[in-house]
Order: C-alpha cells, then sequence, then structure tokens
C-alpha cells in the first residue's frame, strides 16, 4: 500500500492534544479589528478545542497524527 499524503493546509492549521482531540486557532482575528468590540477580541484569544464533528473531517486530512 502506498502512504497516504497529510493536506498540506491542515497540517498548518491544526495541532492535536494528547488525548487526541483537535485544537486551532480562532477565526476573525486577521483584520477589521476595529469594528469588534473588545470583548470578542479577547474571547477569541489563543486556540480553541474543535467540536467531535469538525475534528473527525480533520483527522481524515491528517492520516499519521
Amino acid at each position: 500500500m502506498p502512504k497516504l499524503k497529510t493536506k498540506s493546509g491542515a497540517k498548518k492549521r491544526f495541532r492535536f492534544t494528547a488525548s487526541g482531540k483537535v485544537k486551532a486557532g480562532v477565526a476573525g482575528k486577521r483584520h477589521r479589528l476595529i469594528s469588534h468590540n473588545a470583548k470578542y477580541i479577547r474571547q477569541n484569544r489563543g486556540t480553541a478545542v474543535m467540536s467531535d464533528a469538525d475534528a473527525t473531517k480533520i483527522k481524515s486530512y491528517m492520516p499519521y497524527a
């Protein structure tokens, strides 16, 4: 069997926790921040754990992670 390739975009955007959950950066933090209030910016700081439905899709993109 040939090796499976990892999606290049996925390996740049997602990391896995020790228990196998998927972490990702929160969207909406790049530009147009002046139109968002301070609470929005503060709560979207750092990374977030993806939902189970999204995690199964992401794990198919990264077969060896």
